[in-house]
């Protein structure tokens, strides 16, 4: 979750009404020559020789890191209770998740080559700071070694509130904070209509991503199981938070309708005067109306809002653009495969029709089967009288044609279809990540899981 880089301003105007809004996330609606690709992504800092998680501080801890970057590469600090919590450059950002793992939020760029040029330069000032202090990254969507209680907790006040929350409304939330890594890619929208078909296609699609994209079968020095095990965390976090979304594809969707949903998911916090105060299970429709019992009378600024929605962890999330969150974070390649494989699809229009073409049949009850299924199957879920595989097959095809039409070059000439290279492999031999590093496992690591550190470095 990106870090606020600023407090709620007291002085602005308060939300009066459910249109504004609505007039909100329409407000995201960009020309397609202004459309922009924003990847986000975590990993797992850890101490090499005992391959333990990064205490916030310490001499080689998070904290050293953030310092480090700030001193060496001129980022800004972020600062929250008086500890530094986060890094802001230009539009880029580093934050803290609940339980280390590092985030570097992209800005919006033109290009995946632009987005690997980021990152690349990103990992690099990252080892360099962090070297000195023998700390190393890893690329997995679950940690594989370390238990719930092995993790330290980063000193952010929203976590507090969510950690408690979570014990209420689901086994494995706590799992989810403190213990996983995603990849994600934000991309944006035309009007409502575009919003509408690129939200439906990449929520029926999502499972796909999952599929192409997974890599965590270990925790706590054991297989758990499940090929993406944090996908599986998600389908037991919050329910009334998380999901496939089934009334988006219901006739007359758009965005008042996302905003009624919103309105629905319980809160977690509300920011002032630069604390956050738990609003945990409470409304953001008694907040319109001036009823939230810990600021009677009070009535939501804008930038609530977007703190509320920005804590609805829908497969697809919807704000002044679009989220893809399905995937499992990796190496530098599939940081850049998860933007690319998006990006073919969604900003063209041929690729964007095609995509429909493959998923328009299925209904609310099929995509969440394929959506249960992938966590554990993999490329193998099935789903009608195909499966996730053949249909990874035929949205890379897709992708493909869409980024050659795009024909963003590199100064050696290479598309974008060149950030397909892994994913193309995957969906061809239908063995993902997560079985390659299970064969592994079972083989030349002898069930030794430390391998792992040496060879899921991002």
């Amino acid at each position: 979750m990106t870090t606020p880089t600023r407090d709620i301003d007291e002085s602005a105007p308060r939300i009066a009404g459910k249109r504004e809004l609505v007039e909100r996330l329409a407000s995201g609606a960009k020309p397609k020559t202004q459309w922009r690709i924003g990847t986000e992504h975590e990993k797992f800092g850890f101490t090499e020789g005992d391959l333990r998680p990064l205490p916030y501080d310490g001499p080689a801890s998070i904290k050293a890191l953030l310092d480090g970057l700030a001193r060496d590469y001129g980022w800004a600090p972020i600062i929250e209770g008086g500890h530094i919590i986060g890094l802001k450059k230009g539009m880029a950002s580093v934050s803290l998740e609940p339980g280390g793992q590092f985030e570097l939020s992209g800005a919006p760029l033109d290009s995946v080559h632009e987005t690997s040029d980021e990152i690349a330069e990103h990992l690099r000032e990252t080892r360099a700071v962090g070297k000195a202090m023998k700390i190393d990254f890893l690329g997995l969507g679950f940690s594989p070694l370390w238990s719930f209680d092995e993790t330290p907790m980063m000193p952010k006040g929203r976590y507090g509130i969510m950690k408690a929350y979570m014990e209420k409304v689901g086994r494995l939330g706590r799992q989810m904070m403190f213990r996983s890594c995603t990849v994600q890619t934000n991309l944006d929208f035309g009007s409502e209509a575009d919003m509408v078909k690129k939200l439906q296609v990449s929520l029926a699609l999502q499972p796909i991503a999952t599929a192409l994209f997974a890599n965590s079968p270990f925790a706590e020095g054991r297989v758990n199981g499940f090929q993406s095990y944090r996908s599986h965390v998600w389908t037991d976090t919050d329910p009334d938070r998380s999901g496939m979304l089934p009334f988006a594809f219901e006739e007359g969707f758009g965005f008042e309708q996302y905003v009624d949903y919103a309105l629905d998911v319980p809160m977690y916090f509300v920011r002032r005067e630069g604390k956050y105060l738990d609003a945990s299970g409470l409304s953001f429709r008694d907040f319109m109306a001036g009823k939230l019992p810990i600021l009677p009378g009070e009535l939501p600024a804008m930038d609530d809002f977007d703190d509320h929605i920005s804590t609805i962890f829908p497969e697809v999330r919807l704000k002044t653009f679009l989220e893809m969150r399905g995937a499992d974070a990796g190496n530098h390649a599939m940081l850049c495969a998860l933007s690319a494989f998006w990006v073919g699809i969604l900003y063209d229009d041929i690729a964007l029709d095609g995509a429909w073409e493959l998923v328009k049949a299925f209904n609310a009850a099929e995509r969440q089967a394929l959506r249960s299924a992938v966590p554990m199957l993999g490329l193998a879920a099935p789903i009608r009288n195909t499966n996730a595989q053949a249909l990874a097959k035929e949205a890379l095809k897709l992708s493909a044609a869409g980024l050659k039409r795009r024909a963003r070059l590199n100064a050696a000439g290479q598309d974008e279809t060149v950030f397909l290279t892994e994913l193309n492999a995957i969906a061809e031999s239908g063995q993902t990540q997560a079985q390659r590093l299970l064969a592994d496992y079972h083989g030349p690591w002898k069930r030794d899981i430390k391998r792992a550190f040496a060879e899921t470095r991002v």
